[in-house]
Parts: structure tokens; sequence; C-alpha cells
């Protein structure tokens, strides 16, 4: 997935308000720009963090910058949460995650009362996707999901988890943007019912994937497959 160009340097001086995140350009200017991203960004949103921005150029914006990525331990992270999405749509139409190659993506799909980000479709085969962005590590080499307590992440669950008992496949796919990690486990410290669901879910037939970007200046895409950890 291509980045916007160009992307202006700079470092974070603060975040608030959950959707707003102050930067020192590296051309001296104070600017505040859109953060997309709902969850608490721990180990992320951290002054003094070397960030990347872009400009936009449309006049009704309210705000004429967007936070795109932030180095944490000499990697970028893509923190933009709206991208994850198509970064993986990006993936699963090249065929790059082997046991998803070959199918029919539609993004989007309602399934009983959620929106599950993609329905998979072989001849004889169907699957729900769900994605989550990781950006969080629980130790210096595992990656954990997620970042602040998540009642909808846990109502997704229950709903891949339904869906295979209603003959679909399920799976839940971890993105995870920390250039350290070696494996993925669920952030029980910070979320235990959703580390119980995770592991209730993939008991049940839900497939845990993880996969690791590989994010630059210019693009993030998909790595490599993560070990999914979940004794």
């Amino acid at each position: 997935m291509k980045l916007p160009q160009p992307l202006l340097p700079g470092r974070l001086v603060r975040r608030y308000q959950r959707f707003l995140t102050d930067v020192e350009l590296d051309d001296g200017r104070l600017v505040t720009a859109h953060t997309p991203n709902t969850g608490s960004m721990r180990q992320c949103a951290v002054p003094g963090h070397r960030v990347l921005v872009s400009p936009s150029s449309n006049p009704n914006r309210k705000l004429a910058y967007t936070l795109e990525l932030i180095e944490v331990g000499g990697f970028w992270v893509d923190t933009h949460t709206q991208r994850s999405n198509r970064v993986v749509e990006e993936g699963l139409r090249a065929g790059v995650i082997p046991e998803l190659a070959g199918a029919a993506v539609r993004p989007e799909y309602p399934f009983g009362d959620s929106r599950i980000d993609f329905l998979l479709e072989w001849p004889e085969r169907r699957m729900l996707l769900e994605v989550k962005n990781v950006t969080l590590l629980c130790d210096p080499t595992t990656a954990c999901f997620p970042d602040a307590v998540t009642t909808r992440g846990q109502k997704h669950l229950r709903t891949l988890t339904a869906a295979v008992e209603q003959g679909w496949e399920s799976a839940v796919l971890f993105l995870v943007q920390r250039g350290e990690a070696q494996a993925f486990t669920p952030a029980d410290a910070i979320d235990p019912e959703y580390g119980r669901l995770l592991r209730l879910a993939a008991a049940n037939g839900v497939l845990p994937l993880a996969w690791q970007t590989h994010v630059s200046p210019k693009e993030t895409v998909l790595a490599r497959p993560l070990p999914v950890c979940l004794d």
C-alpha cells in the first residue's frame, strides 16, 4: 500500500483528545495533525518520537495534516488504522497469504449485527475475516493486542465463533506493525476477556493469523507470517 506523498518529518509533542496530535516539524513549525487511531497508542504516541505527517491540499479540511508514521525502536510504525484493511486487501488480492490465497475478496460484509472486514469466497468455501491493527509489544519481541480494552473486538470474536457454529469458516488476522516482533500473543494484562475469547474462538475453529508488515516512508506491505502464541 503506497503512502501519500510527500511526507513531512517532525517530532511528536503530544497526543490528546484521541484524534489530535501536536507535531513540531523539522522546519520549526508547530502543527496539529489528525490522528486516525482510536487505540491508546501506548509505546507509540510518546513525546519526542520521530513522526511523518502528510499535508492535505483540501481547503475544507479542519486539520491540514495527518499523522502517518511514528518511529519506535528504530522502525517505522504505521498507526493509521484506516489503512490497515487496505494493506490486507492488497495482500489478499495478490495471494500473499497462503491460507487465504485464491479467494474472491469482498470488503465490509454484514453478518448478523456486525460488519466483518472481509468475506472471502472460493468455489466451494466461504470465510469471514476480521483484521486487527497491532502496534504494541508486551515484551521486547512479542507483539500483542489490544492496547486498550476493546468491547468491539470482543464482539467480533463472538461473531466469528458463532459463524463457525453455523457452518462458516472464520479467521482473525493480526496485522503486526512493529518491526521488532518475532511472535504474537493476546494482551491478557490489558484485556483478559479478549484473550479468553480469542483462545475460545481458536479452540472452536476460528483461524488466528499474524502477519508482520514492512513499513517505510513510501509504503506499508505484508512482509512475513508470525507465530501466534495462545498458551
